[in-house]
């Protein structure tokens, strides 16, 4: 426990990893807290976008 709290270079990750879990640290759940106000803003960043970049087509005039 000593050489992962000091941080040492030689402790595998999955010692690290036990650890957390074992502490009762969530590692790879995110927090709804934190994800709601990126979430809200970068749908209002996508919502100022264009739908579509390119511009319709012209219809061909092959009428000879």
């Amino acid at each position: 426990m000593q050489l992962i709290e000091k941080g040492s270079p030689s402790v595998a990750i999955g010692l690290v990893l036990e650890a957390a879990t074992l502490t009762g640290v969530d590692l790879f759940v995110p927090e709804t807290t934190t994800l709601a106000p990126q979430l809200e803003r970068s749908d209002d960043k996508l919502a100022l976008m264009p739908g579509s970049i390119r511009k319709p087509r012209r219809e061909v005039d092959d009428d000879f």
